[in-house]
């Protein structure tokens, strides 16, 4: 993979935080100006993609780092506070969290014989069929998300 996992993560990270002011700007306008509900619609279906793309990469980044399970939970749920990815991000990397390439070849770490990294590492010597199946689970979720339609209106 030609993108390390710490360039990866910033650029979700960033991606992130910027939907997040488009929906707010957007929520803004739209309670005072008012907008079209289509450009609404736009703003909201980004910052959900991105999102989902920021969870789905923050995994395989902690993964890919060795993060214990509660950081990986941690970076995942911090996409639900507004602009909180690009600090933890930086904390990451001042830490040297995000340090290091993708691991593609198995070492001596005895981590590395179990079957979860095995496959992990399969995936990440095929950087074309890990998008292709992060891309589809991000499009599955994101069209399922669609369909259910807002979380107010889950169970009615």
């Amino acid at each position: 993979m030609n993108v390390s996992p710490a360039k990866l993560f910033k650029f979700f990270a960033v991606a992130e935080m910027i939907t997040w002011s488009m929906l707010i700007t957007g929520l803004i306008l739209r309670a005072t100006v008012g907008i079209p509900s289509e450009l609404f619609t736009l703003i909201g279906g980004s910052h959900g993609f991105t999102f989902l793309g920021y969870g789905v990469v923050a995994a395989l980044v902690g993964v890919n780092q060795r993060w214990k399970l509660p950081k990986i939970v941690l970076g995942i749920a911090l996409a639900i506070v507004p602009f909180a990815t690009f600090p933890f991000e930086r904390s990451l990397a001042k830490t040297n969290s995000l340090a290091g390439d993708w691991r593609t070849t198995k070492t001596s770490d005895p981590r590395d014989s179990g079957w979860f990294d095995s496959l992990f590492r399969w995936f990440i010597a095929r950087p074309l069929i890990l998008v292709l199946v992060l891309a589809l689970t991000v499009v599955s979720l994101f069209s399922t998300l669609l369909f259910l339609g807002p979380p107010s209106e889950w169970g009615k």
